[in-house]
């Protein structure tokens, strides 16, 4: 997604900043916490507000998040509300998240089932991640009883469908085609 070079910019200087600091956990955490409660409907209305004024915005966000994130991030948050740029902060969150990701060498993969599966299935896909990809991966299950059996996996920019459901839409496409049987 291009969200433009705003969010890229700060996301860049907050990661810089925490990893010369030491502190790039901590505000890795800081920052997955901001972008779940910027997804609030009533937190994005208030970060994309013109006519709330920024002095109760930097009061309002302080209040949310200030005994639970660390002095940098919220530093970051103040200089975003000050700069009028508060309604990138989700983007800011997602750019960071994704840095923080690559530079630890953290790859987000999906695995979409029919049924979910078991620890044994999962550790064997993450395995075969990491040794396909050379890089450590981070899965993320979903139950979509629609395929009705197989699994759907996505790695980066890498799609694999092996589900049921595909396999019967491609059949019927096949089917389709054919006039004369």
């Amino acid at each position: 997604m291009n969200e433009g070079k705003i969010p890229v910019r700060y996301a860049k200087a907050l990661f810089e900043t925490a990893l010369s600091r030491n502190t790039l956990d901590r505000v890795f955490d800081d920052m997955n916490y901001v972008g779940e409660v910027c997804r609030i409907p009533q937190i994005d209305e208030l970060l994309k507000s013109p006519v709330i004024t920024p002095s109760l915005k930097t009061k309002v966000l302080t209040e949310i998040f200030g005994k639970d994130i660390s002095g940098l991030t919220m530093s970051l948050i103040g200089l975003m509300v000050k700069n009028g740029r508060e309604s990138f902060l989700p983007a800011v969150a997602r750019n960071f998240r994704d840095r923080t990701m690559k530079h630890k060498g953290i790859t987000e993969s999906s695995l979409v089932t029919a049924v979910p599966v078991g620890d044994k299935t999962k550790k064997a896909v993450e395995n075969l991640i990491s040794q396909k990809f050379k890089t450590k991966a981070l899965l993320k299950e979903s139950v979509d009883p629609e395929i009705i059996g197989g699994f759907v996996l996505k790695v980066n920019d890498y799609f694999i469908d092996a589900s049921l459901r595909s396999r019967l839409r491609k059949i019927r496409k096949e089917l389709s085609g054919k006039t004369n049987w």
